[in-house]
């Protein structure tokens, strides 16, 4: 039975906006913000002015500038007594609300009790020039201010004035129109489009070999001794050493994750378990990371002696010189050919290692045109109504984006475009759009958090070279009460490909680097590592100015989207049913053949069966031979769109309360009493590995799906060459001589096999499942 439709109110919608001015060559755009809606502006640039004249009784003057049109009052800042002030400032009026054909600059002296007017320039709108990037910037010029009767007076304002788009360079920085009652300087900042870059990411490796000479306070007893190792917010401990006494060996690994610039050191203890709750300090080191050897491979660091002292001053004053000899021995190391997993596994954006020098060059470009927004819902209460005041962030590789605020708006109009190096075709794009509560900065603002709307994921092996998709994706939020429409946002993307060789090379190549099949770390400590990658990134960004917060930086990783929840179990159940269900329509097939249901296919049948049996060197052939035909069949009905959030695919729309109840549940659980809540977080944390086990069959049954369904374009039309070239192949080779070279291969020695992953299985972790489009 084929699913039902998702509700139209849930489904992606096709769009054909206008963009980038109607420049449109064939599939390909021509014009410099060619995946965006033009939008027009009036800009007003107010450099400086010259010999003012003093309006005080001192003679002096305190000049600002006003910049009018209509409604819109815009103003520069003021400067103490300067006759030939400098501003720099400009001002940007949105074209669609023009409401007068004069724009009047005015030039005053900031005064106690009223504001004294020096003069004016006057420009009529229509004879404004337009300038179009990338043509130079218009150069300011020298206007004679005027009297309100039109009459030259002492001074001159130097200005530009020209009607442009967002494309232009002035735009980022501009005073808006459309943001003229924001106040302040935060909260200004706060609403500016913004590039910001996540930090880099290394693995710390801490091999803690020997101590030797420790020096414990009782003499009676042997010490049991452990080494405690702490990295800003992470702390980790060895095991107590077997070898009981003031020489203990550990030779056991710690992994931390450290992020540049590195600003705290590494702060080894070395820790006696005195008593059951009693620990006592017997020396400490700290070492500063910018002096740790960086390796790309799993080559040997040389590892060194380090002594311990009871006290270690990191900063400030020098350290007392102390007659204690106990020493630490390590072996400490920055890994670089690993890659630091900050995202959620399924949604990575990027899978380069650290270090720099084993990037493999780019293969292709990435644009996304955020266009706009309808129908948000009211996202908090301001003078007795509800406003939204939405901005996007957009997250790739190490490079978050951050549009514009448009004030109290639920159709904000952003028609921004963002571009990205890409190399790897099977990675994801993240879009989120928040509802910005720090417009006004000040200690009311201090506890506010942005508020999600909802997001959109984007993989981009599912989209086609050089194609521009115009989308209207649906923002899906689930909440206590059920998944929620928070409204759409309309999107342009691009993938521009460098060569399409290098890319269909890349589906043969290890998904990750190579140091992680290798020396692969223990699920348990990707775990640990990724939230505290997590951790550093929020922590840093929200760090930036203007902050990219705590909140929206957890949201776009997917922080805590591995938890147990009842409703998403049930979804990954019926994914597997799902894949399941073409094995079960096969038998119910092959028991209508038996059962002569239509006998016209069970005779052909017969007589291929027939011949198989007296040719068995023609099975092989016919089964590659048939999923070619399949494949080159089912290109009719390929996917037209990207996939989106599906609610019926992920159960949301169909959740009972109480399932929803608890998966928005605290974790640990808000339960009375303490052995429930012992009992539930046991469950919920054993429940959550079964889930991601049953999510991970899902998703390499719906990859073997894939492969024939064109949903990546690019691995089907791989495939479906590699079965008309199989079935060729093996129709002229003799059975036996396939069967003989498969059976060799297959107990080849383990002197010819390579640790590495095969070509056949890098291809087939490469291919896309319906992760993308779970909720």
């Amino acid at each position: 039975m084929m699913p039902r439709p998702p509700p139209e109110d849930f489904a992606l919608k096709e769009t054909n906006p206008h963009l980038g001015g109607g420049k449109v060559s064939g599939d390909k755009l021509t014009s410099t913000y060619d995946l965006v809606e033009q939008m027009q502006y009036l800009y007003v640039r107010v450099v400086k002015a010259k010999d003012l004249p003093g309006k005080d009784v001192t003679g002096s003057c305190d000049p600002y500038v006003e910049v009018k049109l209509g409604n819109y009052l815009g103003k520069t800042r003021f400067f103490e007594k300067k006759s030939n002030p400098e501003w720099n400032q400009v001002f940007a009026f949105s074209k669609d609300r023009l409401q007068a054909s004069l724009l009047e600059v005015t030039v005053k002296d900031k005064d106690f009790v009223k504001d004294d007017f020096i003069g004016k320039v006057f420009f009529d709108l229509n004879e404004i020039p337009k300038r179009v990037p990338p043509d130079s910037p218009l150069a300011p010029q020298w206007y004679r201010l005027e009297d309100r009767q039109g009459n030259k007076v002492k001074g001159e304002l130097m200005l530009a004035v020209w009607m442009g788009t967002q494309a232009d360079e002035a735009f980022p920085e501009a005073w808006h129109s459309d943001a003229a009652f924001v106040s302040g300087a935060d909260g200004l900042a706060n609403i500016r489009s913004k590039v910001y870059l996540s930090p880099k990411l290394w693995y710390l490796r801490v091999n803690v070999i020997e101590a030797q000479d420790l020096q414990p306070g009782d003499k009676g007893r042997y010490p049991e001794v452990f080494v405690k190792a702490i990295l800003g917010n992470q702390a980790l401990r060895t095991r107590i050493s077997q070898a009981r006494g003031i020489n203990p060996m550990w030779n056991e690994d710690l992994m931390f994750v450290a992020a540049e610039p590195f600003e705290e050191p590494l702060i080894l203890s070395v820790e006696d378990r005195v008593a059951p709750n009693k620990d006592e300090v017997l020396g400490k080191c700290a070492i500063p990371l910018q002096y740790v050897d960086r390796r790309l491979d799993h080559k040997a660091v040389n590892s060194r002696w380090f002594n311990l002292e009871k006290h270690v001053i990191i900063e400030g004053e020098k350290k007392k010189e102390t007659k204690f000899a106990s020493r630490i021995h390590m072996r400490i190391c920055l890994e670089g050919g690993y890659h630091v997993l900050d995202e959620s596994t399924h949604y990575s954006s990027d899978l380069r290692p650290t270090a720099k020098q084993l990037w493999k060059s780019s293969i292709g470009v990435l644009e996304l045109g955020i266009l706009n927004a309808h129908g948000l819902m009211p996202m908090k209460n301001k003078d007795g109504r509800g406003t939204t005041d939405a901005y996007c962030v957009a997250k790739y590789g190490q490079k978050w984006v951050r549009t514009r605020t448009i004030i109290d708006s639920f159709a904000p109009k952003w028609n921004e475009q963002y571009t990205w190096e890409v190399f790897d075709p099977c990675t994801v794009i993240t879009i989120g759009v928040f509802d910005n509560c720090h417009l006004h900065g000040g200690d009311k603002a201090a506890g506010a958090k942005d508020t999600k709307i909802g997001k959109v994921r984007i993989r981009l092996s599912t989209l086609e070279t050089d194609r521009v998709y115009t989308h209207s994706y649906p923002l899906l939020v689930l909440h206590p009460n059920g998944v929620k429409k928070m409204g759409e946002i309309h999107l342009a993307v691009r993938f521009s490909c460098s060569s399409l060789l290098n890319m269909m090379h890349m589906y043969s190549h290890p998904l990750l680097p190579k140091m992680h099949y290798l020396h692969p770390l223990t699920v348990s400590q990707l775990d640990s590592l990724r939230h505290q990658a997590t951790q550093i990134v929020s922590m840093r960004l929200g760090r930036a100015e203007p902050p990219l917060r705590k909140e929206v930086v957890e949201y776009m990783l997917d922080v805590g989207s591995h938890m147990w929840s009842m409703r998403r179990s049930k979804a990954n159940f019926f994914r597997i049913m799902n894949v399941l269900g073409g094995l079960i329509a096969v038998g119910k097939w092959f028991d209508q053949i038996c059962n002569w249901k239509n006998p016209i296919t069970t005779v052909l049948i017969h007589i291929l069966f027939i011949i198989l049996v007296l040719y068995p060197e023609l099975i092989l052939p016919t089964i590659f031979l048939y999923l070619f035909l399949i494949g080159v069949w089912y290109y009719r009905w390929r996917p037209r769109h990207p996939p989106h959030m599906d609610t019926r695919l992920s159960h949301a729309d169909s959740a009972h309360p109480d399932e929803l109840d608890e998966e928005f549940d605290t974790f640990p659980t808000s339960r009375p009493s303490d052995i429930v809540r012992m009992r539930y977080d046991r469950l919920r944390s054993i429940a959550g590995r079964i889930q991601t086990v049953v999510g991970d069959l899902a998703t390499q049954g719906e990859r073997l799906q894939s492969l024939l369904s064109w949903r990546d374009p690019r691995a089907t039309a791989l495939f479906v060459i590699f079965c008309l070239v199989a079935a060729i192949v093996l129709y002229v080779t003799p059975f036996q001589v396939v069967a003989l070279l498969a059976g060799f291969y297959i107990l080849r020695h383990p002197r010819f096999r390579h640790k590495l992953p095969s070509v056949p299985l890098n291809f087939f972790r490469r291919l896309p499942a319906r992760t993308d489009s779970m909720l």
